[in-house]
């Protein structure tokens, strides 16, 4: 563990050096006990796969004290002290070549059929390890190693929001439109960020998610459903 300065307002918090569900499961543990804990000063936490950046109030609370604060709860940060995980089914649209547009491609580079490739990605439970690079974009891990491909050589321009991709070990899903190097197997049709919303985000990071194959009638369908704001994910 060490503590890293950023700027005069937060501090990072390392806990490790690899991407692995054991050192991103004591980040968010680290997160939570903050959290309940109320630390004095601190403003906002914000996870990735082996750091927590902390940002506090510099007129509450000085540098020193904030990181004695956290690494008396960096003991406590262990799996047992966090709430249950929540799982979350998603209906993803694998088939039709609009939405998934790289999955002939990517089986291919995988020497795979597409419905291998498909029935491989929507077998798997995939874990949250945070969120970040737009706005409610998941990076997760748990992609069957068969899968395994790496990303684009370029990367396209655009990739519309709802866009399930694969790219190294992982799988995210793209919450708006934005640039990205991911290979797009499928859509889902459910909004993972909409800033009207009490909780803008549908996903958080310790999530599991769980992909649900479904056609283009049933993906249109539940589309009409999202914009109209009746449709409700499963989530338990």
């Amino acid at each position: 563990m060490r503590f890293l300065p950023a700027g005069d307002l937060a501090v990072c918090v390392e806990l490790g050096e690899e991407i692995s569900v054991e050192v991103n499961t004591r980040v968010r543990a680290l997160e939570f006990l903050i959290q309940q804990k109320g630390l004095t000063g601190v403003v906002e936490t914000v996870p990735a796969y082996s750091s927590l950046l902390v940002y506090y109030d510099p007129r509450v609370v000085g540098y020193d004290p904030v990181c004695a604060a956290i690494a008396e709860l960096v003991p406590q940060a262990t799996t047992a002290v966090l709430p249950p995980p929540r799982t979350v089914e998603l209906p993803c649209c694998y088939e039709d070549p609009d939405l998934g547009f790289d999955l002939a491609a990517a089986a291919k580079r995988l020497e795979l059929s597409t419905d291998d490739l498909v029935r491989l990605h929507a077998g798997a439970e995939y874990l949250v390890y945070f969120i970040g690079f737009t706005p409610g974009l998941p990076y997760m891990t748990g992609m069957p190693e068969r899968i395994n491909i790496p990303r684009l050589d370029t990367p396209r321009t655009k990739t519309p929001p709802g866009s399930v991709g694969i790219g190294g070990i992982q799988c995210c899903i793209y919450s708006v439109e934005s640039p990205g190097g991911f290979w797009i197997l499928g859509r889902t049709p459910v909004a993972l960020y909409d800033p009207s919303a009490s909780e803008p985000t549908l996903l958080r990071p310790g999530d599991r998610v769980r992909f649900r194959r479904i056609d283009r009638a049933e993906f249109d369908a539940i589309g009409v459903a999202v914009a109209a704001r009746t449709y409700q994910p499963v989530i338990s």
